[in-house]
């Protein structure tokens, strides 16, 4: 089972990968060759300094590999799920409203994401 660090506003995707790695006792070289990537792309990562995030099947990986939740990885890495992606696309017309409605009542965005978390656990 997928674990879920406890995450808080300074977290970043190459913090939470870089803490998971060391956590795991896997050095940078010996994870990127589990994950047939070159290491300094790896410490790139780590750093938050890689010029793009990786593709979707790469952070499934590390997550997998780190035992790190992979959609909450995925967002963190600035990225979108396939799935979700997917949805957005379905539901176009109504993003903006909804995004521009989160930030201007916080408030609201808040409340709803504070009763998401809640179901989901």
């Amino acid at each position: 089972m997928m674990t879920s660090p406890k995450t808080n506003e300074e977290d970043t995707f190459g913090t939470m990968i870089r803490q998971a790695r060391k956590g795991k006792g896997f050095s940078q070289r010996q994870l990127a060759e589990i994950l047939e990537l070159d290491f300094t792309y790896l410490s790139k990562l780590e750093n938050d300094r890689a010029k793009y995030a990786p593709k979707e099947e790469i952070i499934r990986e590390l997550a997998r590999h780190l035992e790190l939740n992979q959609e909450e990885l995925i967002f963190l890495s600035g990225r979108i799920p396939q799935q979700e992606e997917d949805t957005l696309k379905q539901h176009y017309k109504a993003m903006p409203s909804l995004f521009r409605r989160m930030r201007e009542n916080p408030e609201w965005a808040q409340k709803v994401l504070k009763e998401v978390m809640e179901v989901e656990q």
